[in-house]
């Protein structure tokens, strides 16, 4: 191997084709640059030589590479020096990869944010195509080894190339870009449905997206077509050798024609393009952009657009739209809002969260014990063993429980292992972590015993106490409370110290937010433990002092009580459940109370209402009567999929004559989440407002272009009206 690093300018401007951009590039001189790094490779069963470029930023393992019009024209001008190189005969194929973790993580949001000329969108958004053509159109076959994360133009460069191999470790893969505000811009929304077909290209285009920006891992983009091949990489993540060795040698064996690379490339490839797979996954993708969005968030309906007219799109009619797409949405208050609340509130936050001690503070944990075998409790078991790798233990009142909790673990994994989300041996070693007792005589050696049993103080202070009673001093107690007092429940310890709250939402293995919960007596070493272990479960911890219902379930419940208080006045239920619309939240506030469950709505409003009162947190009759009556939802359909409320459900409600307009109960629920939030920050629940958002944002999927609930209640003038100042300045 011979290893060089291309220049990445040039002040020749003849024949330059990027000297269109150059103006653009020179208005981000603080950019962050990912360079190409180009080694040749030899390659095996004399396929010739194959000039590898690597991505790197040279700024350390852990910030990713990123794209800005500086990277962009360096990484076009080294893709121009190779294309000579192979019309020389030098080389017979380009491949692209990166640093070790990461292919590219996207565009540079932060510097595209500053841009105030359209012109400049489009102009970057033509940019990226005239680097990423220069891959796809080059003069000798081009590859892309995506060994790590690889998100919108960063998944994007990788579309470009004629084949793609993918790490069986790689995770972070996706167009997010309909989440962020933006198109797929640079070829993606183009590229995509005719490599996996349109009804995949839905669900990496719109449906994760959409789904509080859920990505894929490498071998799930194999399964899909976004990758040729897939290869296992090294026990060190840090050594991308092992996996560049194996798509280098699959690689050399495309060039060299192997019949039997041939075949299993072509059955890769072959994927459902009829035009019933795409009228069906329009259909559904337009659905989807209007239950989630309302028509009130402009880009998830752009990239519908863009994904409709691209079927019968040449690739530079696509391009072009994509172009004039991105120069109108990079300038839109959405995507202003979402670049704040993800780079400043869940990117920059989370990783400094306030209140959290030294983290060399924080004790091994190697053993956990799980107190509960019902469902929340096996997603926590799950999500320990998996990624802590260290046994779990369940307990519960009988052997009958305790099998079917740990039965209902197992079979998560096996569902993982037959989705192809998992190695076969791997879950097998996996399920062999979870097991389970009737004996709390198990936690003797656990480092932390987490309980999930049910709601009432009672029960849980019980359980506590026999814990502490079999665990050693250094045992950590956790408890998942989503309300009650961690204060009172370390009242009946002998070692309150070592109490934390340890609050997961649910789904446990999908929602990224943990609540950690101080009480009066928690050391520092038992919460730095528990801000370990939330990094280590690759969650986000945000430190919440100890009050009632914490912060996320806080929030929802005075804003689904206003609604539902509105709706017991006598304001239409259609009315009541919609007038949050322009909001687009996840769901409507009945949708959201039918899936928490109406009985633990109103326990823990219950929890509120005496801690609170009945001015801000009222307990609805209405609420209980359909606890009475055993109805566990207020809709149901009809036989056209209407929302209607069955006359069975109406009988036993009782309404007020105080109706309230759609627009009125809007402006009373922005005036209800102003006051509570100045409320809990004037409590000092948590450190800072934007702790809030980053809660709402990560624990209750707050939408992210309305930029966090706080930016958001300032925006609509809220915070002034309430509390007579903005939560921002």
């Amino acid at each position: 191997m011979s290893e060089s690093v291309v220049p990445t300018s040039t002040t020749d401007a003849n024949g330059d084709r990027f000297a269109p951009y150059r103006d653009l590039a020179a208005r981000f001189p603080d950019e962050v640059l990912t360079r190409a790094t180009v080694t040749d490779v030899d390659l095996p069963h004399g396929a010739g030589t194959l000039a590898l470029l690597v991505l790197d930023n040279d700024a350390g393992p852990r910030r990713p590479t990123t794209l800005g019009p500086n990277s962009l024209i360096g990484i076009g001008q080294v893709l121009e020096a190779q294309a000579e190189r192979a019309h020389r005969g030098e080389i017979t194929a380009v491949a692209i990869t990166g640093k070790a973790g990461f292919l590219v993580a996207g565009a540079d949001l932060g510097a595209i944010n500053r841009l105030t000329d359209p012109q400049d969108g489009v102009l970057l958004g033509r940019l990226g195509h005239e680097v990423y053509n220069g891959l796809s159109d080059f003069p000798v076959p081009s590859f892309a080894f995506i060994n790590g994360v690889a998100l919108g133009g960063g998944l994007e460069i990788a579309l470009a190339a004629n084949y793609r191999t993918v790490s069986s470790a790689a995770k972070g893969l996706g167009l997010p870009e309909a989440f962020i505000g933006l198109v797929p811009g640079w070829g993606g929304v183009w590229k995509t449905p005719r490599l996996t077909g349109p009804k995949d290209a839905l669900t990496v285009m719109i449906k994760n997206p959409l789904a509080n920006n859920r990505n894929i891992d490498g071998r799930t983009a194999h399964r899909i077509g976004l990758a040729d091949a897939i290869f296992d990489p090294a026990a060190d993540p840090a050594d991308t050798a092992v996996f560049i060795e194996a798509s280098a040698a699959w690689a050399a064996r495309v060039l060299t024609g192997d019949a039997g690379t041939v075949a299993a490339l072509e059955q890769q490839r072959d994927r459902d393009h009829s035009d019933r797979a795409w009228d069906e996954a329009l259909a559904e993708g337009q659905a989807i952009v209007a239950a989630k969005t309302g028509g009130y968030v402009p880009a998830p309906a752009k990239v519908m657009e863009l994904f409709a007219a691209g079927r019968h799109w040449t690739r530079e009619e696509s391009a072009a739209a994509e172009a004039a797409a991105l120069g109108e949405l990079m300038l839109t208050p959405e995507f202003s809002h979402t670049v704040y609340a993800f780079l400043d509130v869940v990117q920059k936050r989370s990783k400094k969260p306030a209140g959290a001690p030294a983290p060399e503070l924080a004790r091994p944990v190697r053993k956990v014990g799980v107190v509960g075998a019902g469902l929340m409790a096996g997603q926590l078991a799950l999500v320990f063993a998996q990624r802590l790798n260290v046994p779990v233990i369940m307990t519960d009142v009988d052997r009958a429980r305790v099998d079917r909790g740990v039965g209902h673990v197992h079979g998560q994994v096996d569902t993982l292992v037959a989705k192809g989300k998992l190695p076969a041996g791997q879950g097998e070693a996996l399920k062999s972590l979870v097991t389970g007792s009737v004996s709390k005589d198990v936690y003797a050696d656990a480092d932390l015993v987490i309980e999930a049993v049910f709601e009432e103080m009672g029960v849980k202070k019980a359980v506590l106490a026999e814990v502490e009673a079999v665990v050693t001093p250094e045992c950590i107690l956790a408890t998942n409370t989503s309300s009650l007092s961690v204060t009172e429940m370390a009242s009946g310890l002998e070692h309150p110290e070592r109490l934390v709250g340890f609050h997961f939402f649910n789904p446990v293995a999908v929602m990224p937010l943990v609540e950690i919960v101080r009480g009066p007596a928690t050391t520092d070493p038992v919460l730095a433990t528990a801000f370990a272990t939330a990094r280590g479960l690759g969650k986000t911890a945000v430190l919440v002092q100890d009050a009632a219902a914490f912060v996320v379930n806080r929030i929802l419940l005075r804003m689904m009580g206003e609604v539902q208080h509105s709706f017991d006045q006598g304001t239409e239920a259609t009315v009541a459940d919609h007038a949050l619309d322009p909001m687009a939240l996840p769901m409507t506030p009945f949708t959201l109370l039918s899936m928490v469950g109406i009985p633990v709505a109103q326990h823990v409003t219950e929890s509120l209402n005496t801690a609170f009162g009945d001015e801000r947190f009222p307990v609805s009759k209405n609420l209980q009567s359909l606890i009475d009556a055993g109805i566990t939802s207020l809709w149901a359909k009809d036989e056209d999929g209407r929302e209607v409320i069955p006359a069975e459900t109406r009988a036993v409600l009782q309404f007020g004559d105080s109706p309230e307009t759609a627009e009125q109960l809007l402006v009373r629920v922005q005036d209800a989440l102003a006051q509570e939030i100045g409320l809990m920050l004037d409590e000092g629940v948590v450190a800072d407002a934007e702790d809030i958002d980053l809660c709402m944002i990560l624990g209750a999927g707050w939408p992210m272009h309305l930029g966090g609930i706080t930016p958001y209640l300032d925006q609509v003038g809220a915070s002034e009206r309430v509390n007579g100042r903005r939560f921002h300045s």
